[in-house]
C-alpha cells in the first residue's frame, strides 16, 4: 500500500488548456484549431517546461511565423488566462489526506516562469510537503530520471507513493518504474481510487 501521494498540477489540481485562452483570440473555430495544431503546439511549448524562458520559445517561432506575432506572444503574456480554475474534487481529497496526515507532494512538467503564479491558483497546493518542477530541474515526465528525482528528494521508494497524472504517458512512465498510480480522467473517480489504495 502506498503511504503518500504524488499529484500532477495541470488538469489535476487546476484546470488548463490553451483553449481557454484562444477562444478570444480566435472566436472562429477553425482558425483555432489550425494555429493550435500548426503553430502554437505542445511539442513547441515543451521546451519552456525544461527550463527555456517563454521569451527564447516564443522568438524562434515568430521567426518562423512572424504574421502571428501577436498571438504567439500572447501564450507568454496571456498565460494566465489557460486556466479555468481549481477542480474541487482534488481540493477536497487532498484536505482528507491532509487531515489523516497523508505526505503530499507534487511533480509537474512546468515552466520556472510560471511555477509560483500556478501555486497562487488553489489553497491547496499549500498541502504539498514538496514538489519536484521540470522547468527547475532541466528534465520532465515521462522521463524515469525526474521520477527518481522524486525518490530520492522526498526519501521514498516508488511503491511507497500513489502517482496521480492525466497523461497516460506518464502513468505508463511511473507504473514501469514501480509507482502505484491513478489516470487522472473523471474528477470523480479520485476519490474512490484514493481509498481503493487504503489512503482514505
Amino acid at each position: 500500500m502506498p503511504k503518500a501521494v504524488l499529484w500532477d498540477f495541470g488538469n489535476v489540481i487546476v484546470r488548463w488548456n490553451p483553449r481557454t485562452l484562444y477562444e478570444k483570440i480566435f472566436p472562429d473555430p477553425v482558425q483555432r484549431d489550425r494555429f493550435l495544431s500548426q503553430i502554437c503546439t505542445l511539442d513547441w511549448h515543451a521546451p519552456t517546461d525544461c527550463g527555456v524562458t517563454f521569451t527564447e520559445n516564443c522568438a524562434r517561432l515568430i521567426a518562423v511565423h512572424p504574421h502571428h506575432e501577436a498571438e504567439i506572444l500572447a501564450w507568454r503574456d496571456r498565460w494566465n488566462e489557460m486556466f479555468s480554475g481549481a477542480i474541487a474534487e482534488t481540493e477536497a481529497a487532498m484536505a482528507e489526506l491532509q487531515a489523516r496526515s497523508i505526505p503530499q507532494f507534487g511533480l509537474s512538467n512546468i515552466s520556472h516562469e510560471t511555477l509560483e503564479s500556478t501555486l497562487a491558483m488553489s489553497p491547496a497546493f499549500g498541502l504539498l510537503q514538496g514538489y519536484v518542477a521540470s522547468g527547475l530541474e532541466g528534465v520532465m515526465k515521462p522521463d524515469p530520471a525526474i521520477f527518481q528525482l522524486c525518490c530520492d528528494r522526498f526519501s521514498l521508494a516508488p511503491s511507497e507513493m500513489l502517482f496521480v497524472d492525466d497523461s497516460a504517458r506518464n502513468i505508463e512512465a511511473a507504473r514501469s518504474l514501480g509507482f502505484a498510480t491513478h489516470h487522472f480522467t473523471e474528477p470523480a473517480a479520485l476519490r474512490p481510487a484514493l481509498v481503493g489504495h487504503g489512503l482514505l
